[in-house]
């Protein structure tokens, strides 16, 4: 594993922990309002801070209407930097329990926020708008992808998890945590792997103790290491590697000799 890979999964890590810690505190919309920052005409963009180019801008304000029309969710992106329209947004695009917006301000750690309407939270639970946050607009990405970037992402997953009828988690499975997910089976294969040793001369498995340990190495490969795999996505490639990586893990284990000490010779 690489430096950089390194780097991202503690990234992803803390800016989870972040995000957890300040998901109830953390207000896109300032507490003063000034509507003049809004545009006269119509949009499903305010851009004050110019993180898209003209021509996404205007590629993701059709694409944000023709969803609108199609499925009656509402979605709305602003982004900001010293200056902000504040609750001016709200009657702006007439907000309801339907509504998503992205808020994207820099000024922050993570550059990401929502506001969410109630009818959302039914098939987009809260868990879900922690873990997009925490993926696409960390630092780290947002360093090595752009901003733009960041804020189309986020609004992608939001339109094809509503389509689908809802997700409790983000689609995708981004290296960093896959290489997670290997990490955790490889220790479940290990964990396995002991508990297994034979106790016993004419043993060739210790499968009592692979069961009272079944719950430890159990939850290090399916919990961990499978169950977030499948849950975002449909590739069998990542499930064949973890899968491999817990029977390495089991092996060498297993083959590795365990010390006894050599019996006690009565006189």
């Amino acid at each position: 594993m690489n430096r950089n890979l390194v780097r991202r999964v503690f990234t992803a890590c803390l800016g989870l922990i972040l995000s957890l810690g300040v998901w109830f505190s953390a207000s896109p919309a300032q507490a003063f309002e000034a509507p003049e920052l809004l545009p006269a005409e119509p949009t499903s963009i305010v851009d004050l801070a110019q993180a898209l180019t003209s021509t996404q801008k205007s590629k993701l304000d059709k694409d944000l209407d023709s969803f609108e029309q199609d499925t009656g969710w509402k979605l709305r992106i602003l982004t900001q930097y010293d200056r902000t329209p504040g609750r001016a947004v709200k009657d702006f695009w007439n907000l309801d329990e339907k509504s998503v917006l992205l808020v994207a301000d820099s000024r922050g750690g993570n550059i990401l926020n929502f506001n969410v309407g109630d009818s959302v939270y039914q098939l987009l639970p809260r868990t879900f708008w922690v873990e997009l946050q925490t993926r696409f607009g960390n630092q780290y990405f947002v360093q090595e992808n752009g901003e733009d970037e960041s804020i189309i992402q986020a609004i992608n997953s939001v339109k094809t998890c509503l389509n689908q009828g809802g997700c409790r988690v983000v689609p995708g499975l981004p290296q960093e945590q896959w290489i997670f997910t290997l990490i955790t089976s490889v220790v479940g294969g290990i964990i396995c792997g002991f508990s297994a040793h034979p106790r016993k001369p004419d043993q060739v498995f210790a499968w009592q103790w692979m069961l009272i340990f079944s719950p430890l190495w159990g939850i290090c490969f399916f919990s961990f290491g499978i169950g977030p795999v499948i849950a975002r996505t449909t590739e069998w490639l990542p499930i064949l590697r973890n899968v491999a990586g817990f029977l390495v893990g089991f092996l060498i284990a297993f083959l590795t000799p365990i010390y006894k000490a050599p019996p006690t010779s009565e006189v």
